[in-house]
């Protein structure tokens, strides 16, 4: 006979481990991500476009970069469906899968001398497929971590999926730091292709930790009360579509903040100015570094204080921050660089990425939720974050090189943000009744 004591011992050791392993699922999946935004900014320009002059060579990279970025709402719509029709665990596996495999035949594309544009061809198909992957990874992550936490711990549990994404900044920064120090020559012909490569370990880890984790305890009240829907995505548009527009204005200006300071800004400071890659690529750690610690607070606050209030006081920080950060940035001072980096990535993004795990995925009812987040946060990931850096570069151009239009750019993105998040739903809103939960099963 199971005791209360070992029912409510084997319930919290199922929730611990959904939010352990999505934040390590999250870190590796989102290692491979970045590893090509940052070698996008730094050498993708020289690898795979050489036949175009410096500045058109850097748009073409940023370009695949953004194709990422198009291809997460399919991925959002395509996961979304069958997470919600057959279940959040088993599309976290597919999605690992779909994202560790291209990284680690990126790391294998002949360059262009080799193969022409045959390199560029496969890079963007590449970059394509991890972007499906990410698209179906995100909400998959956010749920099994949020439907799995008890009561008055949701946001610290769903920013512990949001968290995954300091160590893959930190460890993606690291691998190409760590081979931006070799010669240039070096650095070009074979040193890129190492961090790409050592993808396969995260890879098998990864499947490791996800394959132990218990499937969702909503999912499995749906499975056994029959309230599937046939076509989640079509309930969602139908049904809720006011959702979907306040989780995209929320979104947007968070995404796009966060490309524009670490993968636009990486090409900016280091081209423009002619900051050193190494101190750029040290400040990105250290930001990323001071997050780890501050989106599991936020995720704290959020629970005790509202998760909309935190993730409003983030979207001020942005109207904020914003001037101060390409001013810091102008001085070409080590330590001031560090600081903008820090405060952009450890502090103003944090109050934003954090608490959304509790936040965006109060939005919809269970049946449609892996759907509903998915959709409407990769919509926002694509406009956002896969164009933060072309709109950014060419915001600088309009300016003769004064970044004051891109100031202006997040600034009112962060004003719709905050109007959005004015407008979202309480986390009660679609919250199981009391004795609803069942215990899910491995």
């Amino acid at each position: 006979m199971t005791t209360p004591a070992k029912q409510a011992a084997r319930s919290r050791r199922h929730y611990v481990t959904a939010g352990l392993a999505s934040m390590m699922g999250t870190t590796i999946e989102w290692y491979d991500f970045f590893l090509y935004g940052t070698a996008a900014a730094l050498v993708f320009n020289k690898i795979f476009f050489p036949a175009i002059d410096p500045i058109s060579g850097t748009l073409a990279a940023f370009a695949t970069y953004s194709v990422g970025f198009f291809a997460r709402p399919l991925g959002g719509v395509v996961f979304g469906h069958f997470g919600d029709k057959v279940g959040r665990k088993s599309m976290l596996l597919i999605t690992l899968f779909m994202m560790g495999i291209p990284t680690i035949l990126i790391g294998l594309i002949p360059s262009y001398d080799s193969i022409g544009y045959w390199a560029a061809v496969l890079l963007v198909l590449m970059r394509f497929l991890q972007g499906v992957a990410v698209g179906g990874e995100w909400g998959g992550a956010i749920l099994m971590a949020v439907e799995h936490a008890p009561e008055g711990k949701k946001g610290f549990f769903g920013s512990l999926p949001q968290t995954g994404v300091a160590p893959g900044l930190i460890l993606s920064s690291l691998a190409m730091g760590a081979v931006a120090a070799l010669p240039e020559a070096d650095m070009l012909s074979w040193g890129w292709r190492i961090p790409f490569l050592a993808s396969v370990v995260l890879l098998l880890v990864g499947w490791f930790i996800r394959a132990k984790v218990a499937e969702s305890p909503d999912f499995e009240r749906m499975r056994a009360q029959g309230d599937k829907v046939e076509v989640p995505a079509l309930v969602v548009l139908r049904r809720y579509p006011r959702e979907v527009l306040i989780v995209v204005g929320g979104r947007l200006a968070e995404v796009t903040w966060f490309y524009t300071v670490v993968t636009f800004s990486l090409a900016y400071a280091t081209g423009t100015l002619g900051i050193p890659r190494a101190t750029m690529l040290d400040a990105t750690v250290w930001g990323a570094t001071l997050a780890l610690f501050t989106m599991p607070l936020c995720g704290v606050l959020g629970d005790r204080i509202g998760f909309k209030w935190i993730f409003m006081a983030g979207a001020a920080g942005i109207l904020l921050f914003a001037p101060m950060f390409f001013s810091m940035l102008q001085t070409r001072d080590p330590a001031t660089v560090t600081t903008a980096v820090a405060v952009a990535v450890g502090l103003v993004y944090a109050a934003l990425y954090g608490p959304q795990g509790g936040l965006f995925s109060a939005q919809f009812p269970p049946e449609v939720r892996y759907s509903g987040i998915s959709l409407a946060v990769q919509v926002s990931g694509a406009i956002g974050g896969g164009l933060a850096p072309l709109v950014a570069t060419s915001l600088l151009a309009y300016g003769g090189g004064d970044p004051r239009y891109i100031v202006w750019y997040l600034s009112a993105l962060g004003l719709v943000a905050i109007a959005s998040a004015f407008f979202m739903h309480r986390p009660t809103r679609f919250a199981l009744p009391a004795g609803a939960r069942l215990e899910a099963r491995p």
